[in-house]
């Protein structure tokens, strides 16, 4: 376990090594490679494309060896276009939810991509269209495809040109690499499977490795509660129900009209599918409704924030026993039922007829219908499922904003065991590296998550590694004692008055962060008011996506940046584009996060304390890395100000302050930081 600073290296330091050793591994003909996995593709594309070729070309010249090093980066398959989706999907009747003219454009795209990836296509694809072509795991039909092997015939194919599997191609790649470079979510991909049963001697989603290096590792525990949770929602079962069995007038279309075409023709088998969807809908529609009005309840049936309602030993279960479980009984039967039916016809095919690409895609809709009929189970039973947290969310249509659906999830309660057995005791070396992992020089709190204080009998090093940037004379961290507490009266009344002033007297080049969007609009409402008579501009968080307004943040020195949780990681803006960070309000998780709630009472019914052991260095990681936003060079020069009271009001804001540099600091009234600040910039 490494903390290092901005500026220290860290890459370097842990390519250096890697690279030596994929090259000694190459000479003794021992084929694991080194994986490298970082959180974002940024990271993954700076390493691929700039970090490994530099550090490979410096051990080439300072060395007699000739060998080269080979590189791969892979990416989730989701960002691969399957041709055998994207040839299915034109041959279907325009009845998607997604522009069909869009479709022949991407489908040209297709015929020349040598990649196939969505971020090469210059155009914009919609999130609708590209989940109907992209390549899904439990939707493939491994050696079934044609497009696996061989190019296609042009006459047969609108994809001719490649005829090619895009996933597979980067797997070969990836078999003959030194080094692979993955995001978490690929890696905890490969991890589970093998977790689950698939071994570690043999190839899964990534070659076998037993050496791994993880950067950006204080995001693991977020990245693999989030792959390792479960979900359903209306939408997206009615996209599968969509892609079964669906009807227009007197045209039936979908997999299971193809699939009784294959049969002989038998009208009472289609009548009992239509029959059997149409209770599957109605009964999710049904279980949606008695959902929402859990989420907006009040009282008991009402747990957390607005929106989200957690099954918990608390909850009042009238209302669940009356309404909300038979629902989802109902929901359960109904889908069984439905894959009885399909059951009935796959399992009773010819073996020829089996290997149809249009039973293999059906058999994989079904067992996700099924999955969705074991969590309904799993909800019903939640009190049986002490390590899972069972919620849901109203969340409003991204079509309709006027229309709202609600997400079924279930959580893992605690990930460090699964994290221990997947990730850290398999593996002969695992390196985790990140700007921020420890609390005050302390990695208890990292190590007690993640599950690497739950190994025995393993050798555990770790260090902190400063910045070498001069903080004490390059930052100036301010925090006005004038402010409010963020529960007082007057608190966002400060805020619209001080981030305006501060942005000012900085002359824009701010980020403003914080930890609500109702904050968040309230604020920038106020200050462009103020700010944009001075010409500088106020960009928010929604307006547009995050690469471009990040882009528009960056080509613009005098605009200010208001955003929220995404943004305090991740945001590389040197010199006088960043020039002030303003963080509003310490970064505290929201009660009303239902998976942090379940958490926190875990921890109290076995006698510990949620607050210092959880609450309080979760904030504090998240505080460094908004801090850490300011410095990304060496002669950078900034302000850092924090406008809740609570960093030097409670005892606790001294923690906050021990985990960061040295820096200049000014702990007055707003009115006297603003001069200091001017004098410090100017």
């Amino acid at each position: 376990m490494a903390e290092a600073g901005t500026g220290v290296g860290k890459s370097f330091a842990y390519l250096l090594p890697a690279i030596h050793y994929a090259l000694a591994q190459k000479e003794k003909s021992t084929d694991k490679p080194v994986v490298i996995s970082t959180a974002t593709i940024t990271l993954q594309q700076q390493l691929y494309e700039k970090d490994i070729p530099l550090v490979a070309s410096a051990i080439d010249n300072s060395s007699k060896s000739s060998s080269k090093i080979k590189a791969v980066l892979m990416k989730g398959r989701a960002n691969y276009i399957c041709l055998r989706r994207l040839y299915e999907t034109l041959s279907e009747p325009p009845i998607f939810d997604f522009d069909y003219e869009e479709l022949k454009q991407v489908a040209l795209w297709a015929e020349t991509t040598k990649t196939g990836e969505r971020s090469e296509y210059l155009g914009k694809i919609s999130d609708s269209l590209w989940s109907s072509i992209c390549s899904e795991s439990d939707l493939c039909l491994g050696n079934h495809c044609h497009f696996r092997f061989a190019p296609q015939d042009k006459k047969n194919s609108p994809v001719s040109a490649q005829g090619k599997c895009f996933v597979l191609a980067v797997r070969r790649e990836a078999n003959n690499a030194h080094v692979i470079v993955v995001n978490h979510h690929l890696l905890f991909a490969d991890l589970a499977a093998r977790y689950q049963g698939a071994g570690y001697e043999s190839a899964v989603i990534l070659p076998p490795f037993s050496r791994l290096i993880i950067d950006e590792a204080h995001t693991i525990e977020n990245a693999a509660t989030s792959f390792f949770s479960g979900n359903f929602s209306r939408p997206g079962i009615f996209r599968q129900l969509g892609r079964l069995y669906s009807r227009r007038r007197a045209n039936r279309h979908g997999l299971l009209v193809k699939l009784c075409a294959i049969l002989p023709k038998n009208d009472d088998i289609l009548d009992s599918i239509s029959d059997a969807v149409d209770k599957v809908r109605s009964s999710i529609d049904e279980l949606d409704d008695s959902a929402q009005e859990l989420c907006t309840g009040s009282g008991a049936l009402k747990n957390g924030s607005d929106n989200i309602f957690r099954l918990s030993p608390s909850v009042d279960e009238s209302f669940l026993k009356r309404s909300f479980f038979p629902c989802l009984k109902t929901l359960r039967k109904n889908i069984l039922n439905l894959a009885n039916i399909i059951r009935g016809i796959t399992e009773n095919m010819d073996e020829e007829k089996s290997s149809d690409p249009v039973v293999w895609e059906t058999k994989a809709i079904t067992r996700r219908l099924e999955n969705t009929a074991v969590t309904c189970d799993n909800f019903c039973k939640y009190k049986k499922h002490e390590n899972d947290v069972m919620w849901i969310e109203k969340v409003r249509s991204s079509k309709n904003a006027d229309k709202s659906y609600c997400v079924f999830t279930k959580t893992p309660l605690d990930m460090a065991p699964i994290l221990k057995d997947s990730v850290f005791s398999p593996n002969k070396t695992v390196v985790c590296v990140s700007a921020t992992l420890a609390v005050n020089n302390d990695f208890s709190y990292w190590a007690s998550r993640c599950g690497i204080a739950l190994l025995e009998k393993r050798s555990v090093i770790s260090g902190c590694f400063p910045s070498p940037f001069p903080y004490s004379n390059a930052v100036l961290l301010a925090a006005p004692k004038d402010a409010p507490l963020p529960d007082e009266s007057g608190y966002q009344n400060f805020i619209n008055k001080a981030v305006p002033a501060l942005a000012a007297a900085a002359g824009g080049s701010a980020l403003i962060l914080f930890t609500s969007y109702q904050s968040l609009n309230l604020a920038v409402t106020a200050a462009r008011t103020e700010l944009e008579p001075l010409s500088i501009r106020c960009l928010k968080q929604g307006d547009d996506d995050r690469t471009r307004l990040l882009q528009n943040f960056l080509s613009d020195e005098s605009s200010c940046l208001f955003a929220t949780d995404s943004f305090w990681e991740g945001v590389d803006a040197p010199g006088d584009t960043l020039r002030l960070v303003i963080i509003c309000r310490l970064p505290f998780r929201t009660p009303g996060d239902p998976v942090i709630e379940a958490r926190c009472e875990a921890l109290e019914k076995a006698g510990g304390n949620p607050f210092m052991e959880l609450s309080l260095p979760q904030a504090v990681m998240k505080f460094k890395q908004g801090f850490g936003r300011l410095m990304r060079r060496s002669a950078d020069k900034g302000v850092v100000a924090v406008l809740d009271g609570r960093l030097i009001k409670k005892n606790y804001g001294q923690l906050f302050l021990h985990s960061l540099p040295e820096t200049r600091v000014n702990f007055t009234d707003l009115s006297n930081i603003l001069k200091d600040m001017e004098n410090f910039l100017y």
